[in-house]
């Protein structure tokens, strides 16, 4: 089917954007011809990610509900009735063979629709708690893909399959060998690299507990590639003056491929993405979860690798001192650090696009 139409609804954070890009990149690469319909919430990241990628999105009038009574709150039954009013028009007009929904507030009344229109609806969870949006519509859609174990918890079992969550395909190939990286970046290629990710905006406490123990951690003789975010690299610009060549703080990584294949540990939040793109390649984890997300999932996501000896769990309010405490133990200890990239690796799903797509393929009654 050269002309299937496909609807996708996912955004309001990377780690719903993302997938739903790399599901849509699978699909073209086996339908060229196929054309898509992606719709996200208005004034949402994913109104100009989208685009950048090159596919059309439509937004629609809706937002979360905030934890205490505000303007926004008083306005949410209007937002919903507004966007499953706009969905319903955008199927009529696109006429969509599949609606695939990747989490956030716009994938909520755009699935609804669709599934009550009969439109084969398929959902993909990235966390291992999933948000409100996706519980919601497990009793309306066909197919439930999920990137953890025992989801039954929350979904209905005969809809689950195991798939993994889908990445750029940049990290299903093999990385760069780590000395030609740190020659190129400027690293002393004999010392270990530590890795710091905050994501592209940064996270404030993680960097906190490095700029409070940078003196601290420079002692252990390691490279550091600090991704501190763009909210707060001018701040620590100014305020760590004249770093070394081997400590690099950046506002953001253009070439994560590099920056992995540089590394050794890596200090990080746990999004689900994050972790699905450490298990492909295999590094040891020191996970500080936000505990500033809905339903703190990402202390779930963390929990459920480190009781797998997968990734090491440092919630965000333990002292500074332990933190580099903890990555002095890992690189005294080379046998810890193999365990977790072994455990870690074990949980890798690289092929998870794919496998989502022969999941939409199956439910269109299209196999290979």
């Amino acid at each position: 089917m050269d002309k299937l139409r496909v609807m996708i609804s996912g955004g309001g954070t990377g780690g719903h954007i993302f997938p739903a890009l790399a599901i849509a990149d699978e699909i073209k690469e086996r339908y060229p011809q196929a054309e898509f319909q992606f719709v996200g919430a208005q004034n949402k990241m994913e109104m100009e990610k989208v685009p950048q990628a090159g596919y059309p999105i439509e937004g629609l009038w809706i937002s979360g509900l905030q934890r205490k009574l505000t303007i926004d709150n008083l306005s949410f039954p209007f937002k919903v009735l507004s966007s499953l009013a706009k969905s319903r028009k955008l199927i009529r007009k696109f006429k969509p063979d599949i609606a695939i929904g990747t989490g956030g507030f716009a994938s909520g009344p755009l699935l609804w629709a669709a599934a009550s229109k009969g439109v084969p609806c398929l959902i993909q969870e990235q966390n291992s708690f999933p948000g409100i949006t996706n519980k919601l519509l497990s009793k309306k859609v066909a197919r439930i893909c999920v990137a953890y174990d025992k989801m039954e918890r929350f979904f209905p079992k005969d809809k689950l399959v195991l798939t993994g969550n889908p990445l750029r395909k940049d990290l299903q190939t093999a990385l760069p060998a780590d000395a030609q990286v740190k020659e190129k970046l400027g690293l002393k290629p004999k010392w270990p690299t530590l890795l710091i990710l905050g994501g592209s905006l940064g996270a404030r406490r993680i960097n906190e507990l490095i700029s409070s123990e940078l003196e601290n951690l420079q002692k252990l003789e390691l490279n550091i590639i600090w991704q501190c975010g763009k909210l707060y690299y001018d701040s620590l610009a100014a305020k760590h003056q004249n770093l070394p060549d081997h400590i690099k703080l950046q506002a953001f990584i253009s070439d994560m491929r590099e920056a992995y294949a540089a590394s050794d540990i890596v200090i990080s939040r746990s999004g689900a993405n994050t972790l699905s793109e450490l298990a492909v390649v295999g590094k040891a984890a020191i996970l500080i979860p936000s505990p500033n997300v809905a339903e703190d999932h990402q202390t779930k996501n963390a929990e459920a690798l480190s009781s797998k000896s997968a990734a090491m769990l440092f919630k965000e309010n333990r002292d500074s001192h332990e933190l580099v405490a903890l990555v002095q133990d890992l690189l005294e200890n080379p046998q810890k650090q193999k365990e977790l990239q072994d455990h870690i690796q074990k949980l890798a799903l690289p092929d998870a696009a794919a496998s989502i797509v022969n999941e939409i393929e199956s439910l269109l009654g299209h196999v290979g």
